[in-house]
């Protein structure tokens, strides 16, 4: 009982951090919640997390002799390590099926150059000893979507559309959320424009589209949300894909904005029809951003399929910096550079024996994929970065030989044909001591994500493995985020 407070009083005490005087009245917690969560028995506390993820078996290692390709889809999301902190300050380890390696990762941003000649990405490459496994080697991927300066960013038509059914009565749902859009509020140029949709048993209409100079009408709108009744989340999304539709911005950023536990119960709910909905709307020219809350009923698997397959990315709010950190830091992430964006690489058998890649498994695609037009990929937004980890078995051929081809395919925002880069993967491998700090970075942060995937393929990687790789990689950390990470490792009861 005494773990149980005090997990409850870390959950409380984290939930508070960052907030404002305004904000706090939208997150606290209310004594019914702290005293179901203090009250309940360790066994039945833990049972009471039906939460629904999908447990995609890892990528095994491959000889480049018998598939020396390997093409997959990038993945712009992070709502699985933010769920994994949330796991990790109540004291717990996040359930494996919960852990998407790719989006530990991408959660992070990495001093990744910016793109030149004219392109909206930019490619680098690495590799280095494994530090999990003293016989293999890791080679980095590393893209970047230019940054569009503040000034130039196109307009916006924005839907925020808001689950209000009785499953989100919660300050760690709907409470976050308001905040959340509060703070994106403020962010708006008075340009922009916000509609916003609520759905319990029916969808409605709380705001029609509205411009970014009536700030106080916006907020005043937010403040009234409350939250009751089921949950007819199809009937949400169509009705604010309508509204965005409606308020289209020629060349502009047209956004719907989902937050929800994804506990939908009415209409089309299953993972399967919501995302053949979503597959309808996205050829629209309307992204999709997804925001999860809560626990006990998240449907992760739903929120990061739909968001997957809409043209957008996936994000978990637990508390009040991530709030700054997905509306205020990387505001830049609403504004798409790069769509359909895939990755191909072609290993070089005189260099490379065999690979593995490792997360990514639910974004994998066909080779003949790569070039169809299509085919339907990740989301890249302005000055976002994305990284990719193989595990390399190298061979003893010629030294002056690439170790592999890595291309990359992507249209531009308006754009309806793709464009090819192309990055040449070779230099020398490094220890992994004397690499940079990116890889270093990179490694520690796969590393831990071995573990918490109790991976087969995990070797030494252990806390002590993953505090020595972030000793010295910590230096480019605009936001706090890596020092954030130390302190979860360093606190973490392996």
């Amino acid at each position: 009982m005494k773990t149980k407070l005090f997990s409850a009083a870390v959950l409380l005490l984290f939930l508070f951090n960052a907030c404002t005087e305004d904000e706090t009245s939208d997150v606290k917690y209310n004594e019914m919640y702290l005293a179901a969560l203090m009250d309940s028995g360790q066994d039945n506390y833990e049972d009471s997390y039906r939460e629904n993820y999908n447990d995609y078996e890892e990528n095994p290692f491959i000889k480049v002799s018998d598939q020396p390709i390997s093409t997959f889809s990038v993945d712009a999301d992070g709502g699985s390590y933010a769920n994994m902190r949330r796991f990790f300050y109540l004291g717990q380890t996040p359930p494996k099926a919960s852990v998407r390696i790719e989006e530990y990762l991408n959660y992070f941003t990495f001093d990744y150059a910016e793109p030149t000649s004219g392109e909206n990405v930019s490619l680098n490459s690495e590799i280095a000893s494994c530090p999990w496994n003293t016989d293999h080697y890791l080679m980095r991927l590393g893209m970047k979507g230019k940054t569009i300066p503040e000034n130039e960013l196109p307009n916006s038509n924005y839907v925020f559309l808001i689950d209000v059914s009785g499953s989100m009565n919660s300050p760690e749902k709907l409470g976050i959320l308001k905040s959340g859009f509060k703070t994106m509020t403020d962010n708006l140029k008075d340009q922009d424009k916000i509609a916003i949709v609520t759905y319990a048993g029916e969808a409605g209409v709380l705001l029609p589209s509205t411009y970014g100079d009536e700030k106080d009408k916006i907020k005043e709108a937010i403040n009234k949300l409350g939250a009751g009744g089921s949950t007819a989340g199809a009937a949400g999304i169509l009705t604010a894909y309508d509204i965005a539709e409606e308020n289209f911005i020629q060349d502009g950023n047209n956004r719907v904005i989902l937050g929800s536990d994804g506990d939908f119960n009415v209409g089309p709910s299953s993972t399967d029809e919501l995302v053949e909905l979503i597959e309808e709307k996205r050829e629209s020219g309307i992204y999709l951003t997804v925001l999860g809350v809560g626990s006990g009923n998240l449907n992760d698997h739903m929120m990061e399929q739909i968001a997957n397959k809409g043209n957008g990315n996936y994000e978990y709010i637990d508390n009040a910096n991530q709030i700054q950190k997905v509306f205020t830091h990387e505001f830049g992430k609403f504004f798409t550079v790069a769509k359909d964006s895939k990755i191909q690489l072609t290993f070089n058998e005189n260099r490379v024996d065999s690979y593995r890649l490792i997360g990514y498994e639910n974004r994998s695609l066909e080779n003949e994929d790569f070039e169809n037009d299509s085919t339907d990929a990740g989301e890249i937004g302005s000055s976002q970065t994305i990284t990719a980890l193989y595990e390399l078995v190298l061979t003893d051929g010629t030294m002056n030989e690439k170790f592999a081809q890595f291309d990359f395919r992507y249209k531009k925002p308006n754009a309806s044909e793709s464009q090819l880069i192309m990055h040449e993967v070779n230099g020398t491998a490094q220890d992994i001591a004397a690499s940079s700090e990116n890889m270093k970075f990179a490694a520690a942060v796969g590393g831990l994500g071995l573990v918490m995937k109790q991976s087969e393929y995990k070797g030494t990687a252990s806390k002590k493995l993953v505090l020595d790789l972030l000793e010295n990689s910590v230096s480019f950390d605009p936001f706090g985020y890596r020092q954030e990470f130390i302190g979860l490792v360093s606190d973490w009861q392996e």
